[in-house]
C-alpha cells in the first residue's frame, strides 16, 4: 500500500510506496523543496533530514543549491527554471506563498494537491503528486492559475511538469534512446557531461530522434543490480527533458511538454495544466527498472490491459497502393487460414489515393477499387472469422485532394511563407475546433457505417510552418502546439467512448508518437517502419526499456526485406515478432505452400503462450549489445507456472555452441519441462548454469522454447 503523510510542524511530506519513499518540504521562504527520493524512510526518519543540499557557506557566485519541486526564475537561481513566465508589467520572478494543501485516498492510490500562490501578482501554482497502491511510480504535474480579474495575461515560457533531484553520487550515467525513422529506440548508456544535457522534439510529435524517458545511475549498474532513477513523460507533441550535473556532482532533471521559444498567453481566469512527468526510483538494475515501468502501464495507464491482442495481418506491404476489393479478399483469405484473427486494409483505399501525392483528406471508398463501399469486404472477413481494421491518417492532407481544394487554411502555415510538402503532405491545424470537429464526424460516421473493429492510426510528417493566422496578431497562436496534441487525444477519447469494442493502433511513420500520453488511448503501438528482424532486436531492445510487450506490434514480412534488402530465414523473423504482438505483413499470395505451413505453425504456438508473453513479466537474459552476438529474452507468466524463451544469433562461430542462458524468476526447488521436446530441468540449475540451447546450424538462427514447472514431490 502507498501512502502520502504530513508532518505540520516541519511542513514535510513523505509520499511512501511499496519499495520507495519520497520526501519534500517547504522551506523558510515557502519553496517547495526537495528531500529524499530513493530507499523506504519513516516520516520521522525524514524530518530529521536536512535539505538533500545543506546551504552551509553560500558564495556570491554559486547560486541557490537546494533544489526545488519546480525551479523557477527569481534570486539566486542558476540552474534550468521549469517555470518561467512573464508578467504583464515585465516581471519574471516567482516567490511562492503557500496556500495549502489537499491529500485525497481512493482504492487505487493517494494524491496530493500543494497549492501555492505567487506573493505579488495573480498567479496560483498547484503541484500534483498521485502514488498507485501496487506501484512504485510517482505521478506528478503542474496546475496554473491566472486569479485576477483585470490585470493583463500572464506569458507562461515554460511550464515543465516536475522536477526531480537525485542523490550525491561519485558519478552518472544517462540511459536514453536515439534514432530515425527505420532505426528508433536505440539504446545509448553513457556517462553523464557535466553542465545540461537536453533531449527534446520540436517537431509537434514524440519523434523518431528521441523519446521523452530517461534513467540515471551511479555508473555502476547492470541489469541484475543497482539503483536506477527514471522518470517518463507522457505527452505526444513537443517536449524536452534537462538534465543537470552540476560541479557538485548533484543531478537534477526537469522536464515537460513545449520547446524553446514557445509560449503560451494565460489570460485572467484560465488555467493551463501540464501532462503527466512520472519519476521511479527502483534497486534491481535496469531490469527491475523496465519491469515496474511494464506494470505500471498494464495498471494504470493502458486501456483494455489485461486483454490480449489478436494475431494482426495487414496488407500494406503486399499492395501498397495497389488497393481493390478483389485482392484484398484473396489476402483476407489466405490470412484467415493461417488462423489470423484481425485483417487490417492499409492505404490507398479512398478517394484519388493511387500514390503518396493525393487524396489525403477525402476518407470515403475510392468507387472504381470499391464499387459498392466498404461493407462488402467488411462483411467477407467477418465471414471468415476475422475483425476487420482500416488504415486512416486523419492529421494530414495532400494538397491534390478535395478537402484542401475547400479549405486551404485548414493547414499549418503562416502568412507570407511557403508551405512545406513533406512525403507531399501538410498537417492540418487540429489546433482548430472546426478540424478537430470535422475529423470526429467522418472517423465516428466510417466507424459506424462500415462496421469497422480496429484503426490504424498513422501521422507520416512532422510539423513546419507551424502558424495559426487567425491568432497571430493577439500573440495566441503559439498555443496550438499544445491545442493540437489536446484536440487529437480528443478525438481518440470520443470514438473509444461511442465505440467501446473499438480497438485502435498508434502510429506515426513507424515509432514517431510513442509515449504514456498516446498509450493511454491506444491498444497498440507501431514501434518502427523497419520489420527486418535483425534490426526489430534492437529496436524492440530499446522499445521494452520502458514499455510493455503488450504494446508492441510486431510484423513477420517478406524476405528479402523491403526496407533493408536482408534475407532471412522465416523462422527467425517469426521469433522475433512472437515476442510482442504477433503480426504478419507479407505478401501471403506469393508465399509457397512450405512457408504458408511454417507461418501457420507459429501462429497456433503464438496463441498458447501469448497471455505469457503479452501480459507477463520480460527478463533480458542477454541483448544485442552482448559479445557472444546472442539475444535471448524470457517471459514468465503470473503465477510462474509457464516460461517462455526466445534466444536469436544472427551470427553461429564454426565449431563452437552457443553458450547456456541462464533464466529468472525460476523456483529452485521445481522441475522444468520443455513443453516441445519433453526434456526435463532442475530450476536451480537452470537459474545457476542455464538453459542448453538447440539453434539451428548457419546463421540467422533462432530458439523457441517452452517451459512447464513440475513441482518437486515431498
Amino acid at each position: 500500500m502507498s501512502t502520502i503523510s504530513f508532518s505540520p510542524d516541519s511542513r514535510t511530506w513523505l509520499l511512501a510506496t511499496p519499495h520507495s519513499s519520497y520526501g519534500l518540504r517547504l522551506d523558510d521562504t515557502d519553496t517547495p523543496s526537495h528531500v529524499h527520493w530513493g530507499a523506504p524512510l519513516t516520516l520521522e526518519q525524514l524530518e530529521k533530514l536536512p535539505n538533500s543540499y545543506p546551504l552551509g557557506r553560500i558564495d556570491s557566485f554559486s547560486g541557490r543549491p537546494i533544489p526545488e519541486e519546480i525551479a523557477v526564475e527569481g534570486g539566486p537561481r542558476y540552474g534550468v527554471a521549469g517555470l518561467q513566465v512573464r508578467f504583464a508589467d515585465g516581471t519574471r520572478a516567482v516567490e511562492w506563498a503557500y496556500a495549502g494543501h489537499e491529500i485525497n485516498e481512493d482504492e487505487d492510490g493517494v494524491s496530493l494537491a500543494l497549492r501555492m500562490r505567487d506573493r505579488h501578482y495573480p498567479l496560483e501554482v498547484t503541484l500534483h503528486y498521485r502514488v498507485h497502491h501496487d506501484s512504485d511510480v510517482i505521478e506528478r504535474g503542474l496546475t496554473l492559475d491566472h486569479s485576477g480579474a483585470g490585470d493583463g495575461p500572464i506569458e507562461v515560457l515554460r511550464a515543465d511538469s516536475a522536477g526531480w533531484a537525485l542523490p550525491e553520487r561519485a558519478d552518472y550515467r544517462l540511459s536514453h534512446v536515439i534514432g530515425g525513422w527505420a532505426a528508433e529506440t536505440q539504446l545509448k548508456r553513457d556517462a553523464l557531461a557535466w553542465g545540461e544535457t537536453t533531449l527534446t522534439s520540436r517537431r509537434g510529435i514524440t519523434s523518431h530522434q528521441a523519446n521523452p524517458w530517461v534513467m540515471l545511475d551511479a555508473g555502476d549498474a547492470t541489469e541484475e543490480h543497482g539503483r536506477v532513477w527514471s522518470a517518463a513523460l507522457a505527452w505526444s507533441g513537443s517536449w524536452r527533458i534537462t538534465v543537470r550535473r552540476g560541479t557538485d556532482n548533484r543531478v537534477r532533471v526537469t522536464g515537460g511538454f513545449g520547446h524553446e521559444g514557445v509560449s503560451w498567453r494565460l489570460a485572467p481566469g484560465e488555467q493551463l495544466s501540464t501532462p503527466s512527468f512520472a519519476g521511479l526510483y527502483t534497486d534491481g538494475g535496469f531490469g527491475a527498472a523496465s519491469r515496474a515501468w511494464h506494470a505500471y502501464v498494464l495498471d494504470h495507464v493502458l486501456p483494455h490491459s489485461r486483454e490480449v491482442r489478436p494475431v494482426l495481418y495487414n496488407s500494406w506491404e503486399a499492395t501498397e497502393f495497389d488497393v481493390d476489393e478483389a485482392g484484398q479478399r484473396k489476402l483476407a483469405a489466405r490470412a484467415a487460414a493461417l488462423g489470423v484473427e484481425l485483417f487490417v486494409m492499409d492505404d490507398g483505399w479512398f478517394g484519388q489515393r493511387t500514390s503518396d501525392t493525393a487524396g489525403l483528406g477525402d476518407w470515403a471508398p475510392n468507387p472504381d477499387r470499391f464499387p459498392e463501399g466498404l461493407g462488402p469486404l467488411a462483411e467477407e472477413v467477418h465471414r471468415l472469422g476475422m475483425a476487420f481494421g482500416l488504415w486512416v491518417e486523419p492529421e494530414m492532407v495532400n494538397p491534390d485532394s478535395e478537402l484542401y481544394r475547400q479549405h486551404p487554411d485548414w493547414v499549418l502555415h503562416f502568412e507570407n511563407r511557403e508551405r512545406t510538402e513533406l512525403r507531399s503532405q501538410l498537417v492540418l491545424n487540429f489546433a482548430r475546433p472546426d478540424v478537430a470537429r470535422w475529423a470526429h464526424e467522418w472517423l465516428d460516421r466510417l466507424v459506424t457505417q462500415h462496421a469497422i473493429d480496429f484503426l490504424k492510426w498513422d501521422m507520416n510528417r512532422t510539423f513546419s510552418e507551424a502558424g495559426w493566422p487567425e491568432h497571430g496578431a493577439d500573440g495566441t497562436a503559439d498555443r496550438l502546439w499544445i491545442d493540437y496534441v489536446r484536440n487529437v487525444y480528443g478525438i481518440f477519447d470520443r470514438l473509444r467512448a461511442d465505440h467501446p469494442d473499438l480497438r485502435i493502433e498508434g502510429c506515426s511513420g513507424g515509432g514517431g508518437r510513442v509515449d504514456l500520453g498516446i498509450i493511454a488511448r491506444t491498444d497498440q503501438v507501431w514501434p518502427s517502419d523497419n520489420t527486418d528482424a535483425l534490426d526489430r532486436l534492437t529496436i524492440q531492445h530499446g522499445f521494452t526499456q520502458l514499455y510493455p510487450a503488450r504494446v508492441m506490434s510486431a510484423w513477420v514480412t517478406d524476405s528479402p526485406n523491403p526496407t533493408t534488402g536482408r534475407s532471412i530465414p522465416l523462422r527467425f523473423r517469426c521469433h522475433a515478432a512472437m515476442s510482442g504482438v504477433f503480426a504478419l505483413g507479407g505478401n501471403l499470395v506469393e508465399w509457397s505452400d512450405q512457408e504458408l505451413s511454417e507461418v501457420a505453425r507459429e501462429v497456433r504456438r503464438y496463441k498458447e503462450i501469448r497471455d505469457t508473453v503479452q501480459l507477463g513479466t520480460r527478463y533480458r537474459l542477454s541483448d544485442p549489445t552482448d559479445a557472444s552476438g546472442l539475444t535471448a529474452v524470457q517471459y514468465s507468466n503470473t503465477d510462474g507456472s509457464e516460461s517462455v524463451v526466445f534466444a536469436w544469433q544472427p551470427v553461429r562461430e564454426l565449431g563452437r555452441e552457443p553458450r547456456p542462458v541462464r533464466l529468472a524468476n525460476l523456483d529452485p526447488n521445481s522441475r522444468y519441462r520443455d513443453r516441445e521436446s519433453g526434456r526435463e530441468y532442475e530450476g536451480a540449475l537452470l537459474a545457476e548454469y542455464g538453459l542448453p540451447l538447440e539453434l539451428p546450424e548457419g546463421d540467422y538462427a533462432s530458439s523457441l522454447v517452452i517451459l512447464d514447472r513440475i513441482p518437486l514431490e515431498g
